[in-house]
């Protein structure tokens, strides 16, 4: 084994409307935009939480995309380690108008999990684990 090691550092989500996607990530989560710059023509900001991160850019020039009409290889989704009152959370979200594609579901002794909808298509999960 390495002498070095791995932890969770960020996602990349590519967006047509970046703003618009940062604003929903900050008001539906909680999350803290750390850093906007522009790289290679296009907006790419940088959201907190936690230990990591979600980078949201935009569309750079000359570049195409397809929207995403149903699961593709590569990137599912991401997880949300929740701390503190799940269902509180669950219940907040609801009222802000997230969409649950999952509901909380036990899926062993010691994890809770529910997929809310994002914007852009991205699936997000919340994990409730009980250490």
């Amino acid at each position: 084994m390495p002498a070095a090691s791995l932890s969770f550092d960020h996602s990349h989500v590519i967006s047509p409307d970046p703003y618009g996607t940062v604003d929903w990530y900050v008001d539906r989560l909680g999350g803290k935009v750390v850093r906007d710059v522009t790289i290679a023509g296009a907006p790419q900001i940088y959201i907190a939480f936690g230990g990591g991160m979600v980078i949201v850019r935009g569309q750079r020039p000359g570049e195409t995309a397809i929207d995403k009409p149903s699961v593709q290889w590569g990137l599912d989704h991401f997880g949300l380690r929740v701390n503190g009152d799940y269902d509180a959370l669950c219940a907040e979200l609801r009222g802000k108008g997230v969409k649950f594609l999952m509901e909380p579901t036990v899926v062993n002794p010691a994890t809770r999990i529910s997929f809310i909808e994002g914007p852009d298509g991205v699936s997000i999960e919340l994990l409730e684990r009980k250490d």
